[in-house]
């Protein structure tokens, strides 16, 4: 950081210590979510089954039930509708990722008028102005993840609460890329309602899982 440009000192990233247990944190993982805290991801038998899935495959995997590589607006209404969601809530959610997600993931050029999501081409629908958590295949950005609450997080707390993802919203918009801002605030919006935690604060281990799935 440098006192002439005051914002390098307002939000400093994750820098990696000799003690840290998170290795390599620059290198992005292909399968597994780790962070300083669980530097191996998720463990166990969600580790087992979904092995074979990129990071961004497995936080789409809850909405493929049948698990057959593709995504209809129904199996994301169901979905989300067993979160607790209302009818009214799990449809627009469903339309807009819908609407939004299915054309770029489609291995046609022609659009699909079911509007479903192909799972094998979710990172075709990477976009700016978040964290940046996923890289263009899909795999996991440990070093990104570190630095959006190294940053955001300024009370140290574990987490952001909604002013901290406000502040990261707005730190993190890209110049005209609406589609971006867009997209990160109604992504981050629907953690929130997902987790809606009692003290107002996400934590960053519900983060994590969320970018791995294994939270649904």
């Amino acid at each position: 950081a440098i006192k002439s440009a005051p914002i390098t000192t307002e939000r400093l990233p994750y820098v990696p210590s000799s003690n840290d247990r998170l290795l390599d944190p620059g290198v992005a993982r292909a399968n597994s979510a780790p962070t300083q805290e669980h530097p191996h991801g998720t463990q166990g038998t969600w580790h087992e089954q979904h092995k074979n899935q990129t990071v961004l495959q497995q936080h789409c995997a809850y909405f493929d039930p049948d698990n057959d590589g593709i995504i209809w607006p129904l199996d994301t209404y169901r979905s989300t509708r067993a979160w607790g969601w209302s009818i009214l809530l799990a449809a627009i959610a469903a339309s807009i990722i819908h609407f939004g997600l299915s054309y770029p993931s489609n291995p046609s050029w022609i659009p699909d008028p079911f509007f479903r999501i192909w799972t094998s081409r979710v990172h075709k629908n990477a976009h700016g102005s978040d964290s940046l958590s996923y890289d263009n295949e899909g795999r996991f950005r440990p070093q990104l993840f570190e630095d959006m609450f190294s940053k955001y997080d300024v009370e140290g707390k574990g987490g952001l609460s909604i002013g901290d993802l406000l502040r990261f919203h707005k730190g993190q918009r890209n110049a005209f890329d609406f589609w971006g801002w867009s997209a990160t605030a109604l992504e981050w919006t629907a953690v929130y309602l997902l987790l809606w935690p009692e003290d107002g604060i996400v934590r960053k281990e519900d983060a994590r899982k969320v970018m791995d799935g294994s939270i649904f």
